[in-house]
Formats: structure tokens, sequence, C-alpha cells
């Protein structure tokens, strides 16, 4: 490649998914950080290769013929990088299956309702100052995580990897896993998922993708994820079509 892929991110869980990607592959990428606190993905640039204002996205200089592509989409982008390299996304068609089920098992149902859950649990204010409102998405949200921990937990018995071999499917699953606190989620009844989240964090390329975040992190002044402005809360969370 004579030029790098520009990865357009924000250090959350979605956007680990592509650097480690990357990194595993070994593809020269440079970062181009898309602040979404301060609503940066609603800009036209950025709306030209991401419709749908959310990060991350990329533009591979060197895309198919030749020519520039972007990706939008975390699944879409480590799918296509997986046929790019040959690395980490199977030829074979059934063994490409079992890697799409867990990358669809990821974007369908850990990210979004892990997400909720989130949300529920750290941002949501009560409403009309009645906690049950709050505590009911809360709760609904993390029983949902807590079951899709267990179809983890069980697909990873007897398995170093999610679905065979090291593969996308593991990439883009971990982030969603890795920052999750042991206490918010009873991680000791999951043994198999802790052995997997220990092994795939000791990676070099995957400490290499997160070492990169931290630096994004410093450079927008944010110590801790999470830390939004009461202004980037309006921006992340009230939001309608434009």
């Amino acid at each position: 490649m004579t030029a790098p892929i520009e990865v357009y991110c924000w250090p959350t869980p979605n956007g680990h998914k592509v650097t480690i990607a990357l990194e595993e592959m070994g593809l020269p990428y440079a970062v181009k950080p898309v602040n979404i606190g301060l609503g940066e993905q609603f800009t036209a640039e950025f709306l030209a290769i991401s419709p749908n204002n959310r990060m991350p996205a990329i533009i591979d200089p060197d895309g198919p013929g030749g020519q520039p592509i972007s990706v939008f989409e975390s699944g879409a982008i480590l799918q296509y990088l997986g046929r790019k390299t040959g690395l980490f996304y199977p030829a074979d068609e059934r063994a490409r299956v079992k890697v799409d089920e867990w990358v669809f098992w990821q974007m369908g149902g850990l990210g979004p309702m892990a997400g909720q859950a989130n949300h529920f649990r750290n941002y949501a204010p009560s409403f009309l100052l009645d906690l049950r409102y709050s505590a009911y998405g809360a709760n609904r949200y993390t029983n949902e995580v807590h079951r899709l921990y267990g179809v983890l937990n069980t697909q990873l018995q007897g398995r170093d990897f999610v679905a065979g071999d090291y593969s996308i499917a593991d990439m883009i699953i971990w982030p969603w896993i890795a920052g999750q606190s042991s206490a918010a989620m009873q991680m000791d009844v999951f043994p198999n998922i802790l052995r997997w989240k220990a092994a795939i964090g000791a990676r070099e390329p995957v400490r290499r993708a997160l070492a990169i975040s931290r630096t994004i992190r410093r450079g927008a002044g944010l110590a801790q994820a999470g830390e939004e402005t009461e202004a980037a809360r309006k921006i992340l969370f009230g939001q309608r079509a434009r």
C-alpha cells in the first residue's frame, strides 16, 4: 500500500474494533479522531462517508481495482478488511458462516443491548423524579446482557476463540467485554469469558490498538470513558432525524 487507511473513530468499543483489526492485520493506518461529544459525527464531511452519522468509518485509498473506497459500520469494515487481507476471515464458506454468525450476534445483540444497559445504569435521569422508570430500563437491558454473556460463555466452552480460530469475530466482540465492570455483571459466573478476555487482552496488537485510543483520549482532555459534559450528553442522546 502506498497510503494508509484513514480511520475515522473515537475511543469507544466500536472504535476499538477497527484499530484492533488493523493492528492484527499489519495494515498501515492513520486515525482521524471524530469527537462524538462535540458532534463531529454530524459534519457534512463525515456524513459523506458515514450516512448513519456514526463512527467508525474508513477510507481505503487502495480499494477494489486500486480505487479508493469508504466503508461504514464496524461489522462491514472488519469483513472488508478480512477479505482484503485474507486474514482472520476464512475463505472456506462453512468456516466463514460461523464467523459471520458471531459478527452479527455482536452487531445486533451484544453491542446494542450493552449500550442500552450502560445508558440506563449511568446516564438516564429519573423520569418525573420517579426512579422506577430508569430502574426498569437498567434492569431490562442488564438482564439481556447477562443472558447474552451466558450464550458467549457456553460458546467458549472447550474453545480458545469464538468461532474456532482467532478471527474478526473475536475482535468485534472483545471490546464490548473488555470494559465491563466485574461487579456490575457478576463476571465470576462466566469463567470461559474471563479466560478468553484475558488471552485476547494480552495480544500485542490489541495492546497497541488500545494505546492509540488512550492517546486520542488524552489529546481530547478526557481521562476516563463517560466523562461527557451536559452539552455532550445532549449531542449523544438527544438526536432526531435531520
